[in-house]
């Protein structure tokens, strides 16, 4: 028995059925004028799976191996195909297509690997096929609870937020973009947690980019594409972390390309981390550059020293550990590169202050950190970030230290005193010396100009992030 396929009323004229016995053969060429219609890796993926069981009674009817190809081929291609049937053999009222139960996949021509398939022991014997939810495993700590929020982060937990209370949401994709251990994968994995909890019958799929590349080399080597398809087709959430993996990656991407089509045609949420904004990602391809862009692309900044003391004391409570509020204000100053480090050093005071019996001090956790205090302090100067900023805005270098109150200047040497602030640990009055030996308080209020800035011009916050990775390249 046949499941309906697109249906138009049209009688079937006689000379069609007694023409029956040629039709797999024309069905064959119809085949072959789709491939040269859509191209390779269509018809690698849709059309080659399709078989011809019969044209009876005004109906064409064909075959499909999975139910997934049979609704992808109903919904873009079955109008087609009876165009082609028409033009060639006669009127045909509808395409019906069934599911065979075959497991046959289409081989592939010529379709080259990302990577080199590496020989093992095992390669030639058949492996066993699994079509279980290729998902990496969530974190348990990272939820919402546990995200400290500032003016760094708000938009991406907004925006995280709103995507797990609500399954259809006005911005798809979610682009997350930030420097390493900012917080993108907490986020992402918060969102898991969440849809999963409110409704456990929601299909998610959270994973590297490099393990979706490897999900879909493994299913190119045992011609095992269309369990792979169906797979990704067929989520409500699909979170892919670090998708800069993929730039230079071809097949991969030509992979992604069409599994990101299929789930926004379909209504689904997609959500994507990077280190870069898309329009900053070398070796993607110019179509999948612009999908990535077109939802929401939300940054998640630098860290400012109050999110980083907020973070430690976060941190603390969690863990049921006192460290002295000092001990906590000198880690906030001192670890400035990422969240991940900043937990990694208030981790190192806690376990010496378990496993020496001994309380922690400033000077305590000076020893302890100077390996990592060392490598922090020596990451950016200030004379750095002037250089950087005049070569971005086209100014003199001299101008970071004149007192010139020109706009096409003082915007500039404000944008450098924002990024001294956020990217060292100079106290204000040392900035102010290495700007021409200005008071701190003119140095708090340049910051605070930039950062209502930011709150509504989107081309500063792209020139902030810009300067950002030169500076720290």
């Amino acid at each position: 028995m046949f499941e309906n396929g697109t249906a138009i009323a049209v009688d079937t004229p006689a000379e069609v059925e007694a023409a029956a016995p040629a039709m797999p053969a024309q069905f064959d060429s119809i085949k072959t004028a789709l491939h040269k219609e859509f191209g390779e890796t269509v018809f690698r993926s849709w059309i080659a799976p399709l078989e011809f069981v019969a044209a009876t009674g005004g109906v064409l009817q064909l075959s499909v191996p999975t139910r997934f190809i049979r609704d992808w081929v109903k919904s873009h291609y079955a109008d087609r195909i009876r165009s082609l049937w028409q033009q060639r053999v006669g009127s045909v009222a509808r395409v019906d297509i069934s599911i065979s139960g075959k497991a046959s996949v289409p081989q592939h021509s010529g379709a080259a690997f990302d990577t080199p398939v590496i020989a093992n022991e095992n390669a030639g014997k058949p492996e066993a096929k699994s079509l279980e939810t290729p998902t990496s495993p969530l974190d348990p700590r990272y939820t919402f609870e546990n995200f400290v929020t500032g003016k760094s982060n708000e938009l991406a937990y907004a925006a995280a937020r709103k995507i797990a209370e609500s399954e259809t949401v006005a911005f798809n994709p979610l682009f997350l973009q930030g420097g390493v251990g900012l917080g993108k994968t907490h986020l992402m994995h918060a969102i898991a947690h969440d849809v999963r909890a409110k409704n456990p019958n929601r299909k998610v799929i959270y994973m590297s980019a490099e393990k979706f590349m490897y999900e879909f080399v493994r299913a190119l080597r045992f011609k095992d594409t269309m369990s792979f398809k169906e797979q990704f087709r067929s989520v409500d959430v699909l979170m892919i972390d670090d998708i800069q993996f993929i730039c230079g990656k071809e097949s991969t991407q030509e992979e992604f390309f069409h599994t990101f089509n299929a789930l926004i045609d379909q209504g689904k949420q997609i959500i994507v981390s990077a280190d870069k904004s898309p329009s900053d990602l070398d070796g993607i391809e110019e179509r999948l550059r612009s999908r990535l862009g077109m939802g929401l692309v939300a940054d998640i900044h630098a860290t400012t020293y109050e999110l980083r003391l907020g973070i430690l004391q976060s941190k603390c409570a969690m863990l049921k550990r006192d460290l002295p509020q000092d001990v906590l204000e000198f880690l906030a100053t001192r670890v400035t590169a990422n969240v991940r480090e900043l937990e990694g050093a208030l981790n190192r005071l806690i376990a010496h202050a378990e496993l020496v019996n001994r309380p922690v001090t400033v000077d305590t956790a000076m020893d302890l950190l100077a390996d990592l205090l060392r490598a922090n302090d020596r990451r950016i100067g200030i004379e750095d970030i002037q250089k950087k900023v005049a070569e971005h805005y086209n100014i003199r270098l001299a101008d970071m230290h004149s007192p010139r109150r020109a706009r096409p200047v003082a915007r500039p040497r404000q944008v450098a005193m924002y990024l001294a602030k956020q990217l060292t640990t100079h106290s204000l009055p040392e900035i102010g010396r290495k700007f021409g030996g200005r008071d701190h308080t003119t140095i708090i209020h340049g910051v605070r100009k930039i950062e209502e800035l930011l709150a509504a011009d989107p081309a500063l916050r792209d020139d902030i992030e810009r300067l950002k990775r030169a500076i720290a390249s």
